[in-house]
């Protein structure tokens, strides 16, 4: 007896944001244009098919600008870095490029531009993530706050002198409840409204609110330490269907599909749309397979490429390295 027909909705957009595909593309062209080895630090995005894939290509990630040998090409990633780290690049005269994503830029201008104007700064945000720890080491001192229970805990200095922003990848609703606790608890605080979090943010949670709405099970693909992959996941739970994120085919545990006639499929904003693809192929292995397209929004946003990139301005520098 043939096994049932799965239909696969195929979440629209998804996958690989404009901030994601520059930095990628950043750390392609720097190959290109100035050989191997390039340096990034941190990873360049939140995904571990994409790290690997740049490592075999001469890529070499470190922690910090330290491990980096003289003349290194060295990449900021796309999460932003603390201001700290570009002025010891540049007293190490390094050739530098940064990856960061421009919506993450806008936030660390926003808290800049809070602080010169005397208010303290609360940062809604995940403690420890690269982007947070970017933010913060922009300006002199942040609240960070991840929940409305640290709204609740949290004490200042200045309440009539109070602004917040904001990670640029955590959950719109989450975000919305947390600003709405902060604007009960300090009336007069100021800050950006939700839609500045980030669009591909919002798009791609938006399609999974709908699509979780018309499927049985939800997989998401994206790495682990990918926060709006684990937000995407969330989403489908909390809409009260199976919801799992894998890394790519091989985490896909067969038993899953068992009753299961929709399955709705979608990827984090640093997954690459290769790991969707065999996501599918796999499927098909199982059982037949129908796949539908699921479009909640057309994304058309592209960010420019930064002059490094673009031309080869660090060459008297390089000299250094070619001959050793």
């Amino acid at each position: 007896m043939e096994a049932p027909l799965l239909t696969v909705y195929l979440a629209a957009p998804r996958g690989f944001c404009a901030g994601v595909e520059r930095a990628i593309d950043i750390v392609e062209q720097a190959l290109k244009l100035y050989g191997a080895p390039i340096y990034v630090r941190n990873e360049i995005v939140h995904n571990r098919w994409v790290v690997e894939d740049l490592k075999a290509k001469g890529v070499i990630f470190v922690k910090e600008v330290d491990e980096v040998p003289e003349g290194g090409i060295t990449v900021f990633s796309a999460h932003g870095v603390p201001e700290r780290v570009e002025i010891h690049a540049k007293t190490r005269a390094l050739p530098a490029i940064d990856a960061t994503c421009p919506l993450v830029t806008k936030v660390h201008n926003q808290a800049r531009r809070y602080e010169r104007e005397g208010f303290e700064i609360v940062l809604i945000g995940h403690a420890g993530h690269p982007e947070v720890e970017g933010t913060s080491g922009r300006v002199k001192q942040v609240y960070l706050v991840e929940n409305v229970g640290d709204v609740e805990r949290l004490t200042v200095t200045q309440p009539e002198k109070l602004a917040y922003v904001t990670q640029t990848t955590l959950s719109v609703d989450d975000t919305r409840a947390i600003i709405a606790a902060l604007k009960a608890k300090f009336p007069a605080i100021s800050g950006p409204d939700i839609k500045d979090i980030c669009y591909a943010t919002q798009n791609r949670q938006q399609a999974v609110k709908e699509l979780a709405q018309q499927v049985d099970l939800l997989l998401v693909v994206g790495s682990r330490n990918s926060s709006n992959s684990n937000r995407l996941r969330d989403l489908g739970a909390e809409s009260g269907i199976a919801a799992y994120l894998i890394d790519d085919a091989t985490d896909i545990l067969p038993e899953w599909l068992d009753g299961v006639q929709k399955l709705g499929l979608t990827a984090g904003a640093s997954a690459p749309e290769l790991l969707v693809e065999r996501v599918i192929r796999y499927l098909e292995t199982l059982r037949p397979v129908a796949v539908k397209p699921f479009m909640v929004v057309e994304e058309t946003i592209a960010f420019n490429l930064p002059k490094e990139v673009r031309s080869q301005p660090f060459t008297d520098r390089l000299k250094t390295r070619a001959a050793g």
